[in-house]
C-alpha cells in the first residue's frame, strides 16, 4: 500500500502548474536529443548527454509529482485552537516572532516559511495552543502566540 502524501490545495495546485509546465516542455527536449543525434558519433556528443540527462531529471519529476497527487489527502485547516496540519502559527522566542505554516514533509520550504510536521519544529508545536510553549530537541523554547 502506497503511503498518503499531506499537502494543503494550495500545494496541489503548486505542483498540478508544475506537472503542466514539465509536460510542455517534453517537445522542446525532444528537438534537442533529435538535433544533437544528427550531429553524428554519440559517443562523444556532449549536446546528446546533456539533453539526455535534462529529460531524464524532467521525466523523474513528473512521475514523482504524478505519484505524489495520486496519493495526496488535502489539509484542511485546524479549527484554530489548537496546532494542526495547515495551521498558520506565530512563534516567538528570545524576543522574535515568526510565522510558519505547517505542511507535509512534500511541500515544505522553511525558506518560505512552510515547515514540515516531522520537522523538529514541526513536532514541537503540533497540537499546543495558544499561550503554550513547545520545546525543541536541542532545548530552545518556543511559544505559541496565534493561530491562524
Amino acid at each position: 500500500m502506497a503511503k498518503t502524501v499531506s499537502i494543503t490545495a494550495e500545494g496541489r495546485k503548486d505542483l498540478e502548474k508544475e506537472l503542466e509546465q514539465l509536460i510542455a516542455r517534453r517537445p522542446e527536449i525532444a528537438e534537442k536529443i533529435a538535433l544533437a543525434r544528427s550531429y553524428g558519433d554519440l559517443s562523444e556528443n556532449e549536446d546528446y548527454s546533456a539533453a539526455r540527462g535534462e529529460q531524464k531529471v524532467v521525466e523523474g519529476r513528473i512521475l514523482e509529482i504524478q505519484d505524489i497527487l495520486l496519493h495526496a489527502k488535502i489539509i484542511k485547516g485546524g479549527k484554530k485552537q489548537r496546532v494542526a496540519m495547515g495551521s498558520i502559527v506565530s512563534l516567538e522566542s528570545a524576543g522574535k516572532t515568526s510565522q510558519y505554516t505547517l505542511v507535509g514533509a512534500v511541500e515544505a520550504n522553511p525558506l518560505e516559511g512552510k515547515i514540515s510536521d516531522e520537522s523538529p519544529i514541526g513536532k514541537a508545536i503540533l497540537g499546543k495552543k495558544v499561550g503554550e510553549e513547545a520545546v525543541l530537541p536541542n532545548g530552545k523554547v518556543f511559544k505559541v502566540t496565534a493561530i491562524e
